[in-house]
């Protein structure tokens, strides 16, 4: 018998209810759980029944189970589709994808009691290590029932963890056009070139005495810098991979707790940090091409290759076809269709509110003014290098100068740089923690979020 087939047996277990003659009288939410189980395979040879069972008897708390029972037993799926049809009502269709999008779009209906044990049942047949994050009576404030498995086990996609920095001169693998993820703190500039982190999708690191982890989430085109530091904690966050996703969004996890975090909030979702009030700072950061940022940062350090991992670094190699293509690879509802769902977007998150402009809004290389909630903002950016960076304008009104990197406003020149807008006398304006994303990301987790233009 191996571990995970024990596992599951064990939780199968857990999960049996109370009959008649014992103690006390099954509940409901208990049958549901312990035939959810029996109908996971390997669980137990009955299957059949129990999936009957769950659409004679199961109800609408039934349905999260089966929707992810869709993914585990493709044997049983005309069964599982059927009892599908007959609890929700609707005819989806046979594709797991398409009935999580329906399961997304009815949060009303909440799993059983006891789900957890269910979802960490089907994941103990990929990882066992999945136990570290998912069971029943773990603190959450996501759906549960939203958790899919990404498809690698965890830490399948490995965090780089003080990775080796080389220089600018060393750096003959990188062509011009290769884009990077560029962070200049307290004067000490890195570029993180993106043909590596799409293998990796996590850097943990420390820039200018900064303890920072780069959470790069390839399937929403989301890389974002957040401080490990936070209040009362020691040491800093280093975050792992956890090989699950929540709406087509990664979710990380702390190796000090095993807690989950979504990636694109920077939060605690599930686990022991629920409730915390943790809210990981977004530090600036910006996605542009290698000789732009090497053009501006000529002393840059970038990442080696020499990763210690053995993987094709080359360009355009991983998640080619993914990024090429218009759809999503995991299911993630989108209800704004404003843009189109992979399009990108460089989103601000400020105190008032939230903003996203497309990409395409920057074509050409433009200036920007604008406002976010009750900050009035100014956004330099080139669409074709993805660079984008955002200051505050304290009522300015900005335009472009005849030298690089220089702005005009009211007369006066400034000079732009990766911490602020710097002017005459020494005044500066700050710069603000923005990045790209998909916009079917950014849409999904700031439903009022507004949508800039190109007009200034």
């Amino acid at each position: 018998m191996t571990i995970r087939i024990a596992l599951a047996i064990c939780i199968l277990l857990l999960a049996r209810p109370v009959f008649a003659g014992e103690a006390a009288r099954p509940t409901l939410d208990a049958e549901i759980g312990f035939h959810a189980v029996r109908a996971i395979p390997d669980a137990s040879p009955e299957r059949a029944l129990a999936i009957a069972w769950l659409a004679a008897h199961g109800g609408p708390r039934a349905i999260a189970p089966l929707v992810h029972l869709m993914r585990w037993s493709p044997d049983d799926r005309e069964a599982v589709v059927a009892a599908l049809e007959r609890l929700a009502g609707e005819n989806i269709g046979q594709e797991w994808f398409n009935w999580m999008l329906w399961l997304q779009k009815h949060p009303e209906i909440e799993p059983y009691d006891g789900f957890g044990n269910f979802l960490a049942a089907t994941l103990v047949y990929v990882d066992p290590r999945f136990l570290r994050f998912v069971h029943h009576g773990i603190a959450h404030e996501i759906r549960l029932d939203e958790i899919v498995w990404g498809g690698v086990r965890v830490d399948g996609i490995p965090a780089l963890d003080s990775p080796k920095m080389i220089s600018a001169a060393e750096a003959k693998y990188l062509n011009a056009d290769d884009r990077v993820f560029g962070v200049e703190i307290n004067g000490d500039a890195r570029a993180y070139p993106l043909r590596i982190a799409n293998w990796h999708e996590m850097v943990n690191d420390i820039v200018g005495g900064v303890p920072v982890s780069l959470a790069y989430c390839t399937l929403c085109g989301a890389g974002i810098l957040f401080d490990g530091r936070a209040d009362g904690r020691e040491p800093p966050f280093t975050f792992g991979s956890s090989g699950l996703l929540y709406r087509s969004n990664k979710l990380m996890y702390d190796r000090s707790t095993d807690s989950l975090w979504n990636q694109f909030t920077g939060r605690p979702v599930v686990g022991p940090l629920v409730g915390s009030g943790i809210q990981l700072k977004i530090l600036p950061l910006v996605t542009t091409t290698w000789s732009a940022w090497l053009k501006r940062h000529p002393n840059s350090r970038v990442l080696s290759i020499d990763t210690g991992f053995a993987r094709d670094y080359g360009p355009g190699v991983a998640y080619a076809n993914y990024f090429a293509s218009k759809d999503l690879m995991f299911p993630a509802l989108v209800k704004d269709r404003r843009v189109a769902q992979k399009d990108l977007v460089f989103g601000l998150r400020v105190p008032g509110g939230t903003k996203a402009w497309p990409l395409a809004a920057f074509a050409g290389g433009k200036v920007i003014n604008d406002r976010v909630g009750f900050v009035d903002v100014v956004l330099v950016g080139d669409a074709d290098t993805r660079a984008v960076r955002a200051y505050e304008s304290d009522g300015l009104h900005f335009s472009a100068a005849s030298e690089p990197d220089m702005l005009q406003a009211d007369g006066g020149a400034w000079r732009v740089t990766e911490d602020a807008l710097v002017g005459l006398g020494g005044r500066s304006l700050p710069r603000l923690p923005g990045h790209i994303a998909y916009w079917f990301a950014w849409a999904g987790y700031f439903e009022d979020a507004q949508l800039g233009g190109s007009g200034n």
